[in-house]
């Protein structure tokens, strides 16, 4: 997103989509290109991304030939291979350093994105020409919301410029998705989490973390009890934490135990895990930076009992 010196305190909404760009010449070319088009010149951005209990939180620091500005971005929007539209809350930050320092501190920063933006602008429309450290070239088309509009001429503008830029297949997510997919962040939130277990008993604490499809990464540690079958599992212990957030579907799961290197989870956690993840959810288990065990819910749970058991 690119809000430049706009204030906006209320919660506000875009249609977007983002692809890889394999020939960003060529991409600026048609864009610049386009009647009515404005070139508002490059913009170089730093985006921290933090750990939420939903939706996403970035700081945005960016400068340009204008100057320098932050803002802390809060926002909402769902992973899918097409235009999508996003709702969003920003406030502009005047010492974005102490900002991020206390939000690592209390939050846990998960990612940075660092990129060189290209910005155009049509109509209502943002194009933005993205070099992304780490990831490559994009080319990101945001539709900007005004009034009660029901998204149809949003959605009919983005559909347009694709076309006109001859963009392809969308990639859905963030940037920050892109650059932490895989076991690492996970398996690191499930390793902050389990030093907090409760192993009071077996001496052998577990953390696990979940992500969402959203891009939230919740964490829950092992619970024992005096009573042994009162204790809880990390992964119900995360699951808990999942519903209570308003979550209903595990994108990614990752499991870490202090005294095994790999520690799959028990049937029972298997089971739990299935119920909101599909068969084809990864499950990564190990350690940060070590050797990863990665496998699904589907192989760790073949012939699950489902709903279509029920019916």
């Amino acid at each position: 997103m690119d809000y430049g010196a706009r204030r906006v305190s209320a919660l506000s909404r875009n249609v977007e989509l983002k692809v890889r760009d394999p020939d960003p010449a060529a991409t600026l070319a048609r864009a610049l290109a386009l009647p009515g088009v404005r070139d508002e010149g490059e913009i170089r951005q730093r985006d921290t991304y933090f750990a939420t209990t939903s939706g996403r939180l970035k700081l945005r620091e960016e400068a340009d030939a204008r100057g320098a500005r932050a803002h802390l971005i809060a926002y909402t929007r769902p992973d899918e291979t097409a235009a999508r539209a996003s709702s969003y809350r920003l406030a502009p930050i005047a010492e974005p350093e102490a900002l991020r320092e206390a939000l690592s501190s209390s939050l846990g920063a998960l990612v940075v994105v660092d990129k060189r933006r290209r910005l155009l602008l049509w109509e209502n429309v943002r194009v933005h020409l993205d070099e992304v450290d780490g990831l490559g070239s994009f080319a990101e088309l945001e539709a900007v919301v005004e009034g009660g509009s029901d998204l149809t001429t949003e959605h009919e503008r983005v559909a347009h410029l694709r076309e006109q830029l001859e963009l392809g297949e969308v990639v859905p997510g963030s940037y920050s998705d892109l650059l932490r997919d895989g076991p690492q962040v996970l398996l690191a939130a499930a390793d902050a989490v389990m030093r907090n277990a409760y192993a009071a008993y077996s001496d052998f604490p577990v953390g696990a973390a979940l992500r969402t499809p959203d891009g939230t990464v919740i964490a829950g540690a092992s619970v024992e009890n005096a009573a042994y079958p009162q204790g809880q599992c990390a992964e119900a212990s995360a699951i808990g934490a999942l519903v209570a957030a308003g979550h209903r579907e595990i994108s990614a799961v990752a499991v870490v135990a202090e005294k095994l290197d790999v520690c799959p989870p028990c049937g029972g956690c298997r089971q739990r895990l299935k119920e909101f993840a599909r068969p084809e959810t990864p499950v990564y288990l190990g350690r940060p930076g070590g050797p990863v065990h990665a496998t699904t819910v589907g192989e760790l749970l073949p012939l699950a009992f489902d709903e279509e058991a029920l019916a």
